[in-house]
């Protein structure tokens, strides 16, 4: 019997765009309610940092510097979760792609292609790899919803945050009575780099903080 077979051994939380933001809030949140948390993101030095703090606070983290565009690095992700872990608690999906602001005639090529690849196309191959996972621990799925659908100058991001929500829609109309239970959360305006991006010289000081979104949000569970 492994020790995360015993008895107390600790739910664990995955966090997909752990490194930053609400991601990284969410992380230091369910570390500090008892989760081992599995922060994924690509920016190792963000993860370290993260690293610090959630031991810093006695909570326990497994770094996972992976990129979620790569699908043979998020299969071996979903191996090691079901092997070690033997399924799932929590899933976090925070991972985003925030493509410039532009009027729909001049969205570049290469901004489209990002963002629906990250956006919705990353998001539909996770939740084919981890509904296995979810359902061997009766486990959540949380997204964050952002509705700037239909929006001007949102075209890249509001159309492909749009589908990746109608997405997460469609697997919760059908998990209803099977699970994984699937939450969607729209969080209020936070002090976040996404933000940022799209409303410079905004005063951040108006705007909720990421920690007490994650407290919020966490409350749902």
């Amino acid at each position: 019997m492994s020790e995360n077979d015993q008895a107390g051994a600790p739910k664990l939380a995955l966090v997909t765009g752990a490194s930053r933001g609400l991601g990284a809030a969410l992380a230091e949140a369910l570390a500090a309610r008892g989760y081992h948390v599995l922060a994924v993101a690509r920016t190792v030095g963000a993860l370290e940092e993260l690293d610090d703090r959630i031991r810093a606070a006695g909570g326990q983290a497994t770094l996972a510097p992976m990129d979620v565009t790569e699908p043979a690095a998020m299969q071996q992700m979903v191996q090691a979760i079901a092997g070690r872990w033997g399924g799932l608690d929590l899933w976090a999906h925070c991972a985003i792609h925030a493509a410039p602001m532009a009027p729909a005639p001049h969205i570049e090529g290469r901004d489209w292609t990002k963002s629906m690849l990250v956006n919705v196309e990353v998001t539909r191959g996770l939740i084919a790899l981890l509904e296995p996972v979810l359902r061997q621990k009766q486990g959540t799925a949380l997204f964050f919803d952002d509705a700037r659908g239909g929006q001007k100058f949102f075209g890249a991001y509001g159309a492909t945050k749009a589908a990746q929500i109608a997405l997460a829609r469609s697997w919760q109309a059908e998990t209803v009575r099977t699970g994984p239970r699937i939450l969607i959360d729209a969080p209020a305006p936070m002090p976040t780099a996404v933000r940022a991006r799209f409303y410079p010289g905004e005063d951040r000081a108006a705007l909720t903080p990421c920690k007490d979104e994650a407290a919020r949000i966490l409350a749902l569970l």
